[in-house]
């Protein structure tokens, strides 16, 4: 019978806490978000935004339960959730291709998505390594390392999803640059960059 190392037990018990409760909150911030949204004709971006927080947070949560079900083989489990999160990644690529130049941010969200891709691609590996070598520890370690970076990936989209601010380095070293004109001009341009997105 394989089960998780112990020592990786309360890891995974806090991360599945942590992605249910963030899981419900997405939810929320969707249904709050929606209808302002649609107002806009900006659902397509939300749609997208919302599938890559959905999918790093179920993710995660995946995981975390089966890394606690005593008797299960985490490596099929990763293996196999890493696939479906694949597709889904690669349905929302799909997604914003057909939307791409039509509004800001589209870059980087298509650069997002592909860092949430190369999160699976690494599971993957991690997944099939358990698979041959069920108490490999440094898959265990992988697989914590991904799920916690999951959850970055989502809080990020959900704070986007909820039109959160966004203070980027580049952006500030542009603005310090520029002369300052004191002019709308300005201000509009910075409302602009902060609906672009990280």
């Amino acid at each position: 019978m394989v089960s998780t190392p112990e020592e990786f037990h309360d890891f995974f018990v806090a991360s599945a806490g942590v992605a249910g409760a963030l899981v419900g909150l997405l939810f929320v911030a969707v249904s709050v978000t929606l209808e302002r949204l649609q107002e806009k004709g900006d659902t397509q971006v939300h749609r997208i935004r919302a599938v890559a927080a959905l999918t790093a947070f179920t993710n995660a949560l995946t995981v975390s339960l089966f890394a606690l079900v005593p008797g299960v083989h985490l490596g099929w489990a990763a293996f196999s959730v890493a696939i479906v999160g694949s597709l889904f990644v690669i349905a929302a690529l799909l997604s914003l291709a057909r939307v791409v130049g039509r509004g800001p941010g589209d870059l980087a969200n298509g650069l997002f998505l592909l860092g949430l891709q190369v999160v699976f691609v690494f599971q993957l590996l991690a997944g099939l390594r358990l698979i041959h070598h069920p108490h490999h520890t440094d898959s265990y370690e992988t697989l914590c390392l991904l799920v916690v970076f999951c959850f970055l990936v989502g809080i990020a989209r959900s704070w986007e999803l909820i039109g959160g601010p966004s203070i980027g380095f580049t952006r500030e070293l542009r603005k310090l640059a520029r002369h300052d004109h004191g002019g709308a001009d300005e201000e509009d341009e910075d409302r602009d960059e902060d609906r672009e997105g990280v």
